[in-house]
Formats: structure tokens, C-alpha cells, sequence
């Protein structure tokens, strides 16, 4: 612990500054326009503290463990130079990171229609199928915007095949299936691939894995829908229970412990089981490298833990009763520019963010700062959940928002340079993580709920808005880049030497 203790400070430092803007938000909404019943406050207070100290040793513990262990085991199966070997374990490490993700479980439960298991499974061969496509697209430098182009295309063309009271969630399951547990894995595999490549597209073809395993969930549920047809799915929204007082409110949050032990345990057991046979089979890692990976999946095992319940427990009810509070007002519109405000803070709550922000800022030798990151994500989200509330007010379709989003998105890919197009196709599914769900979704149902609105419809699709706008944000940051760059505005290091940045692509190396 104590070799460890200036980065626990660190950390600590970012979930800080990362939460406390949200929680400071609402507060002050339940205090001036948006009065909540004081259980449903301590609950907020105490997820928020729960929130910090989680997302601070989960930070950490990917760190220490997930990046390492998805880099080697990338690197490991780049050398063994058999394709069949990468196709084979691509799959299978797709399919069981899947079928474990615990957000996917909450889908599956919540369309009737369909089966749970058919859909579970329907999901899992889709991010397999698609996990080995990126594999494959980065040994053989495949570009990766003409894939996106293609595999969107069929997703907006299959969206009108498809139930009405469907489409949301099936845009929804693309960001279910990144948790913020396996993106870290998935994300380092890229690197550690990459790295045994020596040409220069190398590092923007590291970024995309994300990109790829996101669409593929959405084509397998639209596909899915098509077959069972699930009109009228019921959805209900859950009934929080509110603490009554102090032994009531830590017996809510104990009681809620245990299950997401297990519930994390379950995730985390595929990587894991997939890493020791590599371990054993190939890798042979020292007891040092190896003690430290094993102390940092302590780290990420008590983080989301206590993440995930802070976030359910205590965010989830406040969330929703906010929601309901404001949909209620005669001045319901304020819900929009109150949710931008929301959304453009929250993002910096999810715990897979800075992971990529990192990655992003070690494979760009800094030049695409994690200030440009965040703040690219920020407006990216907050624009997605004004976006999200002006559908629940109006109860506009979800095409209406997608269709042209996806578009904007895809002509980008042609303009930008390839390393920002990878990023923040990878971004759409980091962003859209456990706070979309714990917070923003129910604040759209609380919404909803008050207005009279279709559930189904009109709520649902919060994830999908989440998981399109950053898609448009870092491509224009991308833009920004190359315009400022060949207009000559080279920015400068502290000591006056230039800061080099290579972008790969359809154009020049440049430097900024």
C-alpha cells in the first residue's frame, strides 16, 4: 500500500474533481427548483462518497493490471503469427467478456418479448464476430473508416425493419456491452498489437477495437427484432425505496454489497480465467510483474464494487426522482439545458474515460492533451442529452436523431485524420458507461414519467445519444488540429521547442 500511496493520492484527486462538480449540481437543484425527500438526499450523498472511492482505486487498479495484461496478451498473439489463433481466441475472449457484462443482463431483462438467454447470446457472438474483425484489420493495417461506413450503413438501413418500440434499445445495447471493466482489456489488446507493428500507421490502428465491438451488438439486436418482432414490450420503471433514517440507509447500501461482489466477481472471471492460461501457456511472467497485476485486480475488484453501488444504490433514486421533479414543472423545458449541464460533468464520472484519456495521451506523446479530451467529451454529452430530453418532451423518433448523427459522423471519416476518427469511435462506447445508466436514464424515465410519455420510445435511447455525439466532437477536434496545423500555429513546449504530434492517414505526417 505504501508503494502505491502517491498514486492512490492522485487518483483520489481525479474522482474528486470528476464527481464533486455532478453532485454540486444537484444539490443545488434540490435545493432552489427541485425539492427531494431528505432519504432519497443521504442516499445521493453517500453513492457520492462511494463513487470517489471507487472510481480512485479502480482507476488505479487498470493501471496496474487490466493495461498490462491486455497489452501482453495483444502482443503474445501478434507474435504467434497464426491467424486461426487470433480468430479463435478473438472470439472467445469477445463472447465471455459479453455474456458477463452486467449491464447486458439489465437489457436482457427489460425486453419480454425475447428470450433473456437468446438475447445474452445473440449479443456475445456479435462482439466476438466483431472483436475479430478489429483484430484482423489491425494485423493487416485495414482501414477503419471504411468498415465503420459499411457496418453503420446496414444498421440505419436494418433501424426501419424494426418495431418502433425496439429501436431504442437496440441502439442502447452497443453501449451496454463496454463495460468499464473489459474496455481497459480490450483497449490495451490494440496497443500491444499494435506494438509489434513497426510502420506508421501502427498507432492510429491501436485505437478502433472499442468502435468495432459497438456496432456489432446493435446489428445483433436489430436483426433479432426483426425475427421475434417484440411489439408492445412493457417497460415499468423500478421503484426505489427511500431510507427512512441512518441504520436504514447503511442497511440499504450493506445489503446491496454482496451482490455486486458477485456480480463483478462473475464479470471479471473470464478475463481472468483467459489471462492465466496465457500465463501458463505462453507469457511466463515473472513473480514481480506478476504480484503487481495481481495487486492492481484487488484495486479494480474493490473499485467498481463500491463504484457500482454507489452508483445503483445511491445515484439511481436521485436520479430518477430529480427527473420526475422537473418533468413536473410548468417550466418543463428547463429539463434540457438542465441535463446539458448534467451531462457535460458526468461524463468525466465514468470510470473508463480516463483510461482512454491516458492511453490517448501516451500514444499521441501528449500532443492530443486529456484537457482536449475531456473537454470534447464533455460538450459531446451534454449535447447528446439535450438531445435525449428535447426526444421525451416531444416524443420525436429516435431515427430522426441517429440517422442524421450517423451521417455527419461518417462524411467526417473522410476528412479527418485517421487517428481522431479511430478515437473517438472508440470514445462513443467509453462515454456511454455506468453513470449513463445509474443516473441519465433514470433521470430521462423521472422525465418521461411526468410528462406522460412512452417509456419505450422516449426514454430509452439515452445510451445511444451518449454513445453518437462524441463520434462528432473529437473528429471536429481532429479537424481543429489539422486547420491550425497547416494554418501554422504551432504550439510550443515551456522551455520553446516544438510539440510533436504525428497523424497518420490520407495525409502528410504533420507537426503541431
Amino acid at each position: 500500500m505504501r508503494l502505491y500511496k502517491p498514486k492512490l493520492q492522485e487518483k483520489l484527486e481525479e474522482a474528486f474533481k470528476a464527481v464533486l462538480p455532478v453532485m454540486g449540481i444537484v444539490l443545488f437543484l434540490c435545493f432552489s427548483v427541485a425539492p427531494v425527500p431528505p432519504g432519497i438526499l443521504l442516499e445521493f450523498l453517500a453513492g457520492g462518497v462511494l463513487l470517489i472511492v471507487g472510481m480512485m482505486f479502480f482507476t488505479l487498479g487498470a493501471e496496474l493490471s487490466m493495461t498490462p495484461m491486455g497489452e501482453r496478451v495483444g502482443s503474445t498473439m501478434t507474435r504467434s503469427k497464426r491467424l486461426w489463433v487470433m480468430v479463435v481466441l478473438g472470439f472467445i475472449l469477445g463472447f465471455v467478456i459479453t455474456i458477463s457484462e452486467p449491464d447486458l443482463q439489465v437489457l436482457a431483462g427489460q425486453v419480454p418479448s425475447i428470450p433473456g438467454t437468446v438475447l445474452i447470446l445473440a449479443v456475445a457472438c456479435g462482439v466476438g464476430i466483431f472483436l475479430v474483425a478489429a483484430l484482423v484489420r489491425m494485423l493487416f493495417g485495414i482501414a477503419l473508416a471504411p468498415m465503420l461506413i459499411v457496418l453503420y450503413t446496414a444498421a440505419l438501413i436494418l433501424a426501419f425493419f424494426v418495431p418502433g418500440d425496439f429501436l431504442a434499445v437496440a441502439f442502447d445495447s452497443g453501449g451496454v456491452t463496454t463495460g468499464p471493466m473489459t474496455v481497459p482489456f480490450i483497449m490495451a489488446m490494440g496497443v500491444g498489437i499494435a506494438s509489434i507493428r513497426n510502420d506508421k500507421h501502427a498507432a492510429d490502428d491501436s485505437f478502433g477495437l472499442v468502435a468495432l465491438c459497438s456496432v456489432g451488438p446493435v446489428l445483433a439486436v436489430l436483426l433479432l427484432g426483426m425475427i421475434f418482432h417484440p411489439e408492445g414490450s412493457n417497460y415499468a420503471a423500478a421503484q426505489h425505496m427511500e431510507a427512512a433514517d441512518s441504520v436504514a440507509l447503511r442497511q440499504m447500501f450493506t445489503s446491496s454489497i454482496p451482490h455486486y461482489m458477485v456480480e463483478i466477481g462473475m464479470s471479471m472471471l473470464p478475463v481472468l480465467v483467459f489471462f492465466a492460461l496465457f500465463q501458463v501457456v505462453s507469457l511466463k511472467m515473472d513473480k514481480r510483474s506478476l504480484g503487481r497485476i495481481l495487486v492492481g485486480l484487488v484495486y479494480t475488484y474493490v473499485g467498481l464494487v463500491l463504484f457500482l453501488t454507489g452508483a445503483n444504490v445511491g445515484f439511481m433514486p436521485a436520479g430518477s426522482f430529480l427527473g420526475q421533479t422537473l418533468g413536473g414543472l410548468s417550466m418543463r423545458w428547463i429539463v434540457i439545458p438542465v441535463g446539458m449541464v448534467i451531462g457535460y460533468f458526468i461524463v468525466l464520472a465514468e470510470p473508463a474515460v480516463y483510461v482512454l484519456m491516458k492511453q490517448v495521451e501516451e500514444l499521441t506523446d501528449g500532443a492530443v492533451s486529456g484537457t482536449a479530451m475531456k473537454m470534447s467529451l464533455s460538450i459531446g454529452v451534454a449535447v447528446s442529452i439535450g438531445l435525449a430530453m428535447t426526444r421525451v418532451l416531444t416524443g420525436m423518433s429516435i431515427l430522426w436523431y441517429v440517422i442524421p448523427g450517423y451521417i455527419l459522423a461518417l462524411v467526417l471519416t473522410f476528412v479527418t485524420p485517421r487517428i481522431f476518427t479511430a478515437i473517438a469511435f472508440d470514445s462513443g462506447g467509453v462515454a456511454s458507461g455506468p453513470m449513463t445508466a445509474a443516473f441519465l436514464l433514470p433521470f430521462a424515465i423521472g422525465v418521461c414519467q411526468a410528462v406522460g410519455g412512452n417509456l419505450v420510445r422516449d426514454a430509452f435511447g439515452v445510451v445511444a445519444m451518449v454513445a453518437m455525439t462524441p463520434l462528432i466532437t473529437i473528429q471536429t477536434l481532429g479537424l481543429i488540429y489539422q486547420l491550425r496545423t497547416r494554418r501554422g500555429m504551432v504550439p510550443v513546449t515551456a522551455d520553446g521547442g516544438d510539440l510533436g504530434l504525428e497523424i497518420y492517414g490520407d495525409y502528410d505526417i504533420i507537426e503541431l
